[in-house]
């Protein structure tokens, strides 16, 4: 008797609440007594990075075998018969991000007898520190940015006058020997001249039209195998039901072109791979702006992984891990994505480093 009421009322849950789930920001899992899913809504999907093909039927425990505190919560709802709250529990890694959820656990009844099944109703507190973080992180590197736009304006008009007081002293002095100081002098102005010209390259008018990712990540593919060839492995794993999106086309290859060369180089030394993976994310947020749906690309290399010590300053302009390195590979992508209502992130361990770009679908305005 009891399980045919509880059977009847998973069915209810299952073809009259999903609609009503489904509008609902947090993410909402409905189990019966056993621990398994009945249902859940579009939110769980996107937070677990799994479809409900495969999350329906399965037990909590083999779902997060990390997250026994969640198992844990369930069966006590149902052994005490009564709502309560559970916060910080840790549900694994999903993503590359570790998953923290403050959960709200509630037994729900059908008739006479023990509670027919739990609703578990989760908020991603991770999410909510990670936007709060890059707000913080853009705000900034908008100052960063601004600070070193500036610096570069001032020290682009000596570097004119350094380098013709260089030329007119070559001619000046007429001897070989000599002239090998003033070509020294030309060439370091020169190069920082270059230089400058790279910490302003973000400014400009954006060029928005309808492009596919997948053509632009093609693209830089091409580019990075041409420099490195057999040495490295570019893998891919895309989403090919991803729709055409709004933006820059000259300036997202740019920025995608500086990432993915940071990664082959990376793995370079290692032979080792860099993927490209593209996926859709639901309700995220960005600036503190949220989005129904947004792009993600994901930059994933199996190097030896970004130090510690640097952490989200390697967005800073001129903070570089290489002693070849300029600084401004990373700096330029993060402010040509913010640009086009994006934005970079990154997780690294040994072995493993994921730098994720997210891009709104839809038009810019």
């Amino acid at each position: 008797m009891h399980q045919n009421s509880a059977m009847k009322h998973n069915e209810k849950i299952e073809l009259g609440d999903l609609d009503l789930l489904n509008v609902m920001a947090t993410s909402v899992l409905v189990v019966n007594p056993v621990l398994q899913v009945v249902t859940l809504n579009a939110s769980a999907q996107t937070l677990f990075a799994l479809s409900e093909a495969k999350l329906k039927g399965r037990c909590l425990i083999d779902l997060f075998p990390q997250g026994l505190a969640l198992e844990q919560a369930a069966q006590r709802a149902l052994s005490e018969e009564r709502s309560f709250m559970e916060r910080g529990i840790y549900l694994g890694k999903h993503l590359s991000e570790k998953l923290f959820v403050d959960c709200s656990v509630t037994p729900l009844w059908l008739g006479e007898g023990p509670p027919a099944v739990v609703v578990i109703e989760m908020t991603n507190v991770a999410r909510h520190r990670s936007i709060q973080r890059d707000g913080q992180m853009l705000t900034q590197n908008h100052a960063a940015s601004a600070f070193i736009q500036g610096l570069a304006h001032e020290i682009k008009n000596p570097l004119g006058g350094i380098r013709g007081a260089a030329q007119l002293l070559e001619r000046e002095l007429g001897s070989k020997t000599l002239a090998e100081y003033t070509q020294v002098i030309i060439g370091e102005a020169d190069r920082l001249r270059l230089l400058v010209d790279r910490m302003l390259e973000p400014a400009g008018q954006l060029d928005i039209k309808e492009i596919n990712i997948h053509e632009v990540l093609e693209h830089v593919r091409l580019i990075v195998d041409s420099e490195h060839g057999a040495q490295i492995s570019i893998l891919d794993d895309y989403d090919p039901s991803l729709p055409p999106i709004k933006a820059d086309r000259d300036k997202l290859i740019q920025a995608l072109l500086n990432i993915v060369r940071n990664a082959a180089q990376a793995v370079f030394p290692l032979r080792g791979n860099v993927t490209l993976r593209t996926r859709v994310q639901r309700k995220f947020t960005i600036a503190s702006k949220p989005h129904r749906l947004v792009m993600l690309i994901q930059i994933i290399d199996n190097g030896p992984g970004i130090d510690p010590e640097l952490g989200t300053s390697i967005f800073y302009p001129l903070v570089t891990g290489r002693p070849e390195g300029t600084g401004l590979g990373l700096p330029t992508a993060q402010s040509l994505i913010q640009r086009q209502g994006g934005l970079v992130g990154f997780e690294s361990e040994v072995g493993k480093t994921v730098f994720s770009v997210w891009l709104p679908l839809g038009e810019l305005k």
